[in-house]
């Protein structure tokens, strides 16, 4: 997110009439764009011709201020959607977009920096720029690991000769790029023409200060390059998460802030910009104006370069330009206006910033701070707050209320710590922006004093580190909220609620002061708020015994070992993911943490998990296979002072009298034996609440084999955690011996190995388990009851329909009846809290009812419904919070308004879609839904 400052506006007062001219202008001509972007070209430009026709209308009837607003605005729609729908034609209708997948050969200018990215078949780079005819694409090579340095310090402008096989462009994105071009080979780029002498000068400058920050601490070292240049790239998933959790992600996205700082150096505040007695350097050299304005553009030019032209960056430039130039003509200066006229001019020029979040973050935040901020500030200071804290308050404020309904859209959540975050991280903001750009123009001339400025501008730049982390550790940090444009409109709505309720509060100091506790409130969740929250969500649901978390492909369980503690078992790929679940789950002290072994997806999340917990042991394999992970782990452990120590078979222990476990698997000398590192997993066999539960990390079929050698004994359990997050990888045998009525599967959705496999879940219905994925149905919890133990889950809410084959007319229905909340039994059948009926999916996504015909003709616990024999089928409608999805290979997912969502193999059933005899759901497409 970018929630700039508008340049060189330093606390300057806004006009006192604001100037509204070109605000309706720039808004018709991005909504035009936007819609016409990827729309067809013939309606665009009649639509456009349309528009312009009344405009020219408009000024033949009337020529009064209103009226040419009105033709204006008209005039500008048409621009904008005939200059969008030109360039979504030109980019569509281009040789590579037809091409996809052949092979190619074409030259690229290169128009960004590489990014190194690590994906499932190791470390690829992406960059994106143009071909020889113009088409814009995005270069992907996976070079070998002797290549990937000369790939990475590859900088823009430089031409490369590029053979590729073509690719469609990311879902959403073909009318901003003709391709994607997976450079085929893994050897060097291939050079045709250097890069320009400003990118060369531009690139000497950031790697000069990235070398001049290597020495810092890596907070400090990831940060000030991120404030001073946008280079982010040495930021870590955990800081980025805390930077993003606290809405403090403009600060590492260069903007207006950033240009506002460094125009301030040159002629001072705003306010005094273009008088005699001005500020600045330019004031005390005695540089006039004009020339001020001369070294302000050229200033602009080298932001611009060093910086690199995102979307915030350009609005920042042009809107200091304007500044600039109202400054060398003497002209009054009119903030509002330069920013409509700078997003009027840059949609106009690249018509895919209509579309773009952080191009849109910009704009809502200048505008925030030009026209909400400085009214609610002189509200503060007309209260008896301080200058400068009402200044801070309402700049962060008004930042906040108009972005968050945006950043809402697609982060699906809200911040409750941002406006206390901004407000601390402004003072380190400038004075680590101006030591770091300090350092920049030392490093390549004096790298000595850069180091040492950039060692100063260390100490803010970890404070902004420590304000994130701190701010993100809070337990009620974020919120939760509905995503896409109806979730944005909810928040609006709520924020002009909420606006209201302050403009009222600040009269009345008791109605601020509760306003006030219960924020805090909702921020540091005390145990009766948190004790309430979990009541509202019914996360965790009460009793839990075991929760696998959700984070994405890897594997992160808790075992409830008593109030706020709980034994954990890896820590999956993600220390952000990894710290949420845990946090739901209200644990704050951990006795043991088992790392089954040194991969990734189950050892990355280790700093998550230690965050602001009492971690007392970790316990690890015995074989360090990865020995980089294993290195990792050794480190961040150390830096917690919490032991590490390896476990073999034979070994285990107790919390309290509910919770024990043995460690079944790999024998102490696994190392000795060869064992790789999935076949060395530390194997779990535990008890709690009377449930038994296997947890078996990545075992491969081998160990499998020998696990159940080792241990004839190994009787029938009650939850299984799948091997090796479901592979088809998987030893018959076992299963056959444990037998689980609960399988559970840690896997991220589309993770590209195509986990769970096919063959995995037939095997499991086989042996009569319920199968709970946390790519369909989130994170997975497991219950003790009287009944036995029961599966609740938190995802999957898509609508149901009634029976009605191709061409039938659909039949009335009646509620399919209550359902209960956990699931038991077999796999194939969630019961219906109505005697002996149950509520089972056809193959075509339809729903049904199935009585007994007889008394006692239910579904036996164990059995599986494959068929609807001895029962009568009902059309039947779900009621409202009731859902269901619909996966490939899994057959559905049914739920309450709790969040149950259970696996619910389709049958076959008359009027259905692909129903085999045996009742097996046809597949109905990745990700598709009934």
């Amino acid at each position: 997110m970018s929630r700039s400052e508008p340049p060189a506006t330093g606390t300057a007062p806004p006009d006192r009439a604001a100037d509204l001219r070109l605000v309706a202008p720039a808004g018709t001509a991005w909504a035009a764009a936007a819609a016409a972007l990827d729309g067809p070209l013939v309606v665009a430009l009649w639509a456009a011709g349309g528009s312009a026709l009344l405009a020219v209308a408009v000024l033949a009837c009337s020529r009064s201020g209103l009226w040419v607003a009105v033709a204006m605005a008209l005039a500008s729609a048409a621009a904008g959607a005939v200059v969008a729908a030109l360039h979504g034609a030109a980019v569509r209708g281009s040789p590579l977009a037809q091409s996809t997948g052949e092979r190619t050969t074409v030259e690229v200018e290169i128009g960004g920096d590489p990014k190194v990215a690590a994906t499932q078949r190791g470390e690829a780079v992406v960059m994106t720029g143009a071909t020889d005819r113009g088409d814009p694409v995005v270069v992907v090579a996976r070079p070998a690991a002797g290549h990937l340095a000369e790939w990475a310090a590859v900088l823009p402008s430089t031409r490369l000769l590029v053979e590729a096989r073509t690719d469609e462009p990311m879902p959403g994105r073909g009318s901003e790029f003709a391709a994607v071009l997976r450079v085929l080979g893994d050897g060097p780029p291939r050079i045709t023409a250097e890069p320009s002498g400003g990118q060369r000068f531009a690139g000497l400058l950031r790697q000069s200060l990235r070398e001049a920050t290597d020495g810092l601490p890596e907070d400090a070292r990831a940060l000030v390059p991120a404030l001073v240049i946008g280079d982010a790239s040495r930021i870590t998933p955990e800081l980025r998460e805390a930077v993003q959790a606290t809405d403090l992600t403009h600060i590492i996205v260069v903007s207006g802030a950033h240009l506002a700082i460094v125009l301030f150096v040159l002629i001072g505040p705003a306010g005094s910009a273009g008088r005699a007695e001005r500020g600045g350097l330019a004031g005390r050299l005695g540089i006039g104006l004009r020339s001020t304005a001369v070294l302000g553009g050229g200033l602009l030019v080298g932001f611009v370069l060093i910086c690199r032209p995102g979307p915030s960056v350009l609005r920042a430039a042009v809107c200091g330009g304007i500044a600039l130039l109202a400054l060398a003509t003497g002209r009054r200066r009119s903030l509002l206006p330069a920013l409509a006229a700078a997003a009027l001019l840059l949609v106009l020029y690249d018509p895919t910033l209509s579309r773009s979040f952080g191009f849109l973050l910009s704009v809502l935040a200048t505008g925030a701070l030009l026209t909400l901020a400085p009214r609610w500030s002189a509200a503060l200071r007309a209260r008896g707050v301080p200058g400068r804290l009402a200044e801070g308050l309402a700049a962060a404020g008004a930042a906040q209320v108009v972005c968050a309904p945006v950043v809402a859209v697609f982060t699906e959540r809200i911040s409750l710590v941002a406006v206390p975050a901004n407000l601390l991280a402004e003072l380190a903001f400038a004075p680590a922006l101006v030591l770091g750009w300090a350092a920049l123009v030392c490093a390549p001339v004096a790298m000595p004093v850069a180091e040492v400025l950039a060692w100063t501008a260390g100490w803010p730049a970890g404070a902004i580190a420590w304000i994130a982390r701190a701010g993100a550790g809070l337990p009620g940090a974020e919120l939760g909220w509905p995503g896409g444009w109806a979730g944005a409109a909810l928040l609006g709505v709520l924020t002009v609620a909420v606006v209201a309720l302050l403009r009222r509060a600040l009269r009345r100091p008791l109605l601020g002061a509760g306003c006030a506790l219960l924020l805090l409130a909702a921020v540091l969740r005390p145990a009766p708020v948190e004790r309430l929250s979990r009541t509202l969500t019914g996360w965790p649901p009460p009793g839990w015994r075991l929760v696998v978390c959700d984070v994405g492909q890897g594997d992160a369980l808790a075992l409830a070992a008593g109030d706020g503690t709980a034994v954990v078992v890896d820590a999956g790929p993600d220390p952000v993911a990894a710290d949420r679940c845990l946090r739901e789950l209200g644990v704050r002290h951990i006795p043991l943490l088992v790392l089954s072994h040194f991969h990734a997806d189950h050892v990355a999340g280790l700093p998550g998990v230690l965050r602001g917990r009492a971690v007392d042991a970790i316990q690890v394999s015995p074989v360090e296979e990865d020995a980089d992970q294993a290195a990792f782990v050794a480190r961040v452990a150390a830096g917690e002072g919490v032991p590490v120590l390896p476990v073999g078979a034979g070994a285990g222990g107790a919390v309290g009298e509910e919770l024990s476990w043995e460690v079944l698997w790999p024998p102490p000398d696994a190392a000795e034996q060869g064992l790789g590192a999935n076949d060395a997993s530390v194997t779990l066999l535990v008890r709690t609440a009377g449930v038994t539960v296997l947890l078996p990390g990545d075992l491969e079929p081998p160990a499998q084999r020998r696990l159940l050698e080792a241990h004839p004994g190994l009787g029938e359990v009650a939850v299984l955690k799948v091997a090796h997050h479901g592979s088809g990888e998987q030893y018959a045998p076992l299963l056959e011996r444990l037998r689980p009525g609960l399988a559970l599967i840690p896997v991220g959705a589309d993770n590209g190995y195509g986990h769970p496999a096919p063959r995995t879940l037939d095997a499991l219905d086989a042996v009569g388990a319920t199968v709970l994925r946390t790519d369909l149905h989130g994170a997975l919890a497991v219950t003790a009851g009287p009944d036995g133990p029961g599966g609740v889950v938190r995802g999957g809410r898509l609508s149901g329909r009634c029976p009605g084959g191709a061409g039938s007319r659909r039949r009335r229905s009646a509620p399919c009846g209550g359902l209960r909340r956990r699931v038991r039994g077999a796999r194939g059948v969630l019961r219906s809290e109505q005697p002996g009926a149950v509520l089972q999916q056809e193959a075509g996504g339809e729903f049904v009812l199935l009585r007994p015909r007889a008394p006692g003709a239910g579904v036996a616990s164990g059995g599986a419904a494959r068929g609807s024999a001895g029962f009568r089928r009902e059309c039947c409608r779900l009621r409202p919070g009731v859902s269901a999805t619909r996966r490939e290979d899994s057959g559905t997912g049914v739920g309450t308004p709790s969040g149950l969502a259970v696996g619910v193999r389709a049958s076959s059933c008359g009027g259905g879609r692909g129903g085999g005899p045996d009742g097996a759901a046809a597949g109905a497409g990745a990700g598709g839904v009934s």
